[in-house]
């Protein structure tokens, strides 16, 4: 029989809508119905592609007599992480600091005032690798609470004070000399063998990869880190080298076996990544994937409404890697003797297999030396590969998310000229328009053109609006940048703290037991340093100076983590690259060949428009570049114009007539 999530719009809800678990959604309802009962609350937080979430699922979720305990003994409480950030940041925050680490499943012992008492992340049935069963947590938990429940909830209450006293430093001017510590700092943790940051398990560093690619344009230090990360990571079994598209991280330090899983906001700031990175050297390779990834959001995540699910599924059938590995036996199947054998050593396909069982993850270690033999094998191995069991897709759709697709989208479309690409960036724009904006406020998700419960929290606002500007940019549509002021207006509104800084939940939000707010870049860039990027491009495009002070005064207040951490900083450090450039506003009139040469700049953070605020009064036929409110000549010379927003030498030729021109 279903339980209380039955009539739940999250995916990840509804896979346990038949769990023997009396779950039910958050609310007061629950809260209200501890406090009746005197019972805790069990509170367990995943998304809807998380392999161990799925995991704890089968071997405890759906376990009757585990069920039974934890009926008989909490009110049991199921959140969607990517529907409720807001409750996920505040007690992941207690995980991290209980356990010293933090991830997903996140299960909390809390008191009928939400207060955490006790927490963790995955437990499995039994005992294994020193780890307690979740059974035996169960029982311990229900005991300490029966028998000494005064201590567990002034324990609860001491959390939420420590909570309450962290502080992310004093607040310290942007410089030069900071961001050039920035990058020291990320060279200094950097990978020089593999590429990429830290051990295994290895994330793409989409943020930081971004700042060294301001960095080095204002520098010319830091490039090396992204040339060499970027072909490795697409070189790797982390990205699909059949069909594009890039999953969430690799096991190893190698980038050769990944996390299954594909994320929608993984692959839009990598395709943004690569799209600068060919913009910064025009190297062929970079192009090819950001093709094939953007090419993977438009046909494996856009969605019926023209918007795009969060994320394909870890798993496939209960299994890890079902859809996409392969032996040698099974590429001589597909392809026969000497294409298939040709194949296990162009993709590092091995008797001994580098995944499970013998099988492998298909790797490009090397350029193919036939490039139409490679053609037409990959054209085979997908053919089959669609024959295969699919991950199923989570198709809700994330307001943040598809803010960060549409940015990515629309700079893809027009640098790579892939007008499809801004069409497809367009129509997402108006989905959120139409189904996510309440007319004053955010929804954060949506599903199958239902809105969701949701409140839009900050990260929702920030990125969208950057979407919105890139939109503008690309497409000269005012209505974009209309709604992305708006958007804005409400953040100034509604998430400032009055410090300079910003929560990430609305001043009339839900009450938790913290009101969240975090500067640290995880996945997705902060919520602060998204408002910052976004905050800073609308002035550059408008001449707003009360959008350019509110930028300079967030950055201000993570300027300490930039000193300290530029790892867990690069969306800050990024924009504060551009607030040191300028940036460059860049006005191009009626000159389609200025156009696109400005487009190919890579002055850190530069909005190049084609009207709007900063044209008025300009005469049409030249291109203006100014910075700071202090504006060059106008130019009609591309060489010019193309030193004045710095496009690389890669980019420039000389025809015969000796003007330099975008190619």
């Amino acid at each position: 029989m279903p339980n209380r999530l039955a009539s739940s719009t999250s995916p990840y809800l509804l896979q346990h809508r038949d769990n023997p678990v009396d779950w039910q959604e958050w609310g007061p309802e629950a809260f209200a119905e501890a406090e009746r009962r005197g019972v805790p609350v069990l509170l367990s937080i995943g998304y809807a592609a998380c392999h161990w979430c799925h995991v704890m699922a089968h071997e405890s979720f759906e376990d009757e007599a585990t069920a039974a305990f934890m009926n008989e003994h909490f009110v049991n409480v199921k959140v969607d992480r990517e529907e409720r950030p807001d409750v996920d940041a505040v007690y992941m925050q207690v995980v991290q600091a209980m356990t010293g680490h933090g991830g997903w499943p996140m299960t909390s012992f809390l008191t009928a005032k939400g207060q955490p008492f006790y927490c963790g992340t995955y437990w499995p049935p039994a005992r294994r690798h020193g780890m307690p069963s979740f059974r035996e947590v169960l029982e311990s938990v229900a005991s300490t609470w029966d028998t000494r429940r005064g201590e567990v909830e002034a324990a609860g209450a001491e959390v939420v004070q420590r909570l309450g006293r962290r502080s992310s430093g004093t607040p310290a001017p942007i410089t030069p000399e900071l961001l050039d510590q920035a990058q020291a700092s990320l060279r200094s943790a950097y990978d020089g063998v593999h590429g990429g940051f830290g051990d295994a398990p290895k994330f793409p560093p989409s943020m930081a990869l971004e700042f060294l690619l301001r960095h080095s344009a204002r520098t010319g230090r830091g490039l090396d880190l992204v040339e060499h990360t970027c072909r490795a990571m697409a070189s790797g079994g982390m990205y699909d080298q059949l069909a594009g598209g890039f999953a969430r991280y690799a096991v190893d330090a190698q980038w050769v076996v990944p996390h299954f899983e594909k994320m929608l906001y993984d692959n839009a700031l990598l395709l943004r990544v690569y799209v600068h990175l060919w913009r910064a050297t025009g190297a062929a390779s970079a192009r090819r994937v950001a093709i094939e990834t953007a090419d993977f959001l438009l046909r494996d995540l856009r969605t019926a409404q023209g918007g795009f699910a969060s994320a394909l599924d870890a798993d496939t059938q209960g299994q890890e890697g079902l859809t996409y590995t392969w032996t040698p036996e099974q590429l001589v199947d597909a392809l026969g003797e000497d294409d298939g054998r040709w194949a296990a050593e162009q993709f590092e396909v091995t008797p001994a297999g580098t995944f499970e069982h013998g099988s492998s993850v298909l790797q490009r270690l090397l350029e193919p030396g036939d490039p139409d033999r490679y053609a037409r094998v990959c054209d085979r191995l997908r053919e089959v590969r669609a024959q295969r069991p699919q991950p199923g897709r989570d198709d809700k759709v994330v307001t943040a998310w598809n803010g960060l697709a549409i940015a990515a989208l629309a700079e893809a479309g027009v640098l790579l000229d892939r007008p499809d690409y801004v069409q497809a960036a367009d129509a997402c724009a108006d989905l959120l328009r139409d189904l996510h904006w309440t007319g004053t406020r955010l929804l954060r998700t949506s599903i199958d053109g239902r809105p969701g419960r949701g409140a839009g929290v900050l990260e929702d606002y920030a990125d969208l609006a950057e979407g919105l500007l890139a939109l503008h940019s690309a497409t000269g549509d005012p209505g974009r940048l209309d709604d992305a002021q708006h958007l804005l207006d409400v953040v100034l509104e509604h998430f400032a703290d009055g410090e300079g800084g910003f929560y990430d939940t609305a001043d009339d939000a839900e009450a938790l037991i913290q009101r969240p707010r975090d500067p640290t870049d995880g996945a997705t860039p902060s919520g602060l340093a998204a408002a910052a990027g976004a905050l800073l491009s609308c002035a550059a495009m408008t001449g707003s100076a009360r959008h350019r002070e509110a930028a300079e005064a967030a950055l201000t207040t993570v300027a300490p983590l930039l000193a300290r951490q530029a790892r867990f900083a690069g969306w800050s450090a990024a924009v504060a690259e551009a607030l040191v450039a300028g940036p460059a506003e860049v006005v191009v009139l009626d000159r389609p060949d200025l156009l696109a040469v400005a487009r190919l700049g890579t002055s850190p953070g530069a909005v190049v428009v084609t009207g709007g605020p900063l044209a008025e009064g300009r005469p049409a036929g030249a291109a203006y570049v100014c910075r700071g409110f202090v504006c060059e000549l106008p130019t009609q010379d591309a060489d010019r114009l193309a030193e004045q927003v710095q496009v690389a030498p890669s980019h420039r030729r000389q025809p015969p007539g000796g003007q330099a021109v975008a190619p």
